[in-house]
C-alpha cells in the first residue's frame, strides 16, 4: 500500500468519527457560508443585500461573456471573471429564472478569480456577473437570448 493511500484512508477515518461522535456537522466542513435566502432572492439587488451588501457599481474590472443566442436554456455556457485586486466571491445571477441566484463561488487569495460553467435559463434574459472585491461589490451584465426555454420549459 502506498503512503498517499495510508494518509488518506487515516483522514477519511478520523473525519468519519467525528462526524459520527457530533464533534463535527457537514455544514463546518463544506457549505459553511451556505444561506437560502440568497438562492429565494428575486433580483441582483435582493441577492447583494442577502449577501450582506447595501449597493453595487457596473464595474469594467468584471467581464461576463456567453452566447448571444442560446438555442437550448437547458445548458447555457457562461464565462465570469475579475481583474479587481482582492476577488473573494463572484456569482452568476439569471434575471428571469425562479430563483435569480445560479451559482456562487469563493476564492482563496492567490487565486484567479475566472469560472466557467453552464446554467439553466427560463427564458431571454439578463445575466449578471456579480464579484465582491475588497469588500465592493461590482456587477456586469449580458443579455442572452433563449429559443427554447431550460426550467421546466
Amino acid at each position: 500500500m502506498n503512503q498517499q493511500r495510508r494518509n488518506i484512508m487515516r483522514i477519511t477515518s478520523v473525519l468519519g468519527a467525528a462526524f459520527a461522535a457530533g464533534l463535527l456537522k457537514p455544514a463546518d466542513v463544506f457549505a459553511a457560508e451556505w444561506s437560502q435566502k440568497v438562492f429565494d432572492a428575486k433580483s441582483l439587488e435582493a441577492a447583494v443585500k442577502e449577501l450582506g451588501g447595501d449597493k453595487f457599481t457596473v464595474s469594467q474590472d468584471v467581464t461576463i461573456t456567453g452566447p448571444d443566442i442560446a438555442e437550448n436554456g437547458a445548458v447555457v455556457p457562461v464565462s465570469i471573471s475579475s481583474r479587481a485586486p482582492n476577488t473573494d466571491f463572484m456569482a452568476i445571477l439569471v434575471e428571469k429564472n425562479p430563483s435569480a441566484m445560479s451559482a456562487s463561488f469563493n476564492f482563496p487569495a492567490g487565486t484567479e478569480p475566472a469560472v466557467t460553467t453552464r446554467v439553466k435559463m427560463g427564458a431571454t434574459s439578463n445575466v449578471h456577473a456579480l464579484v465582491r472585491a475588497d469588500g465592493k461589490w461590482l456587477v456586469a451584465s449580458k443579455e442572452i437570448k433563449v429559443t427554447l426555454g431550460g426550467c421546466g420549459g
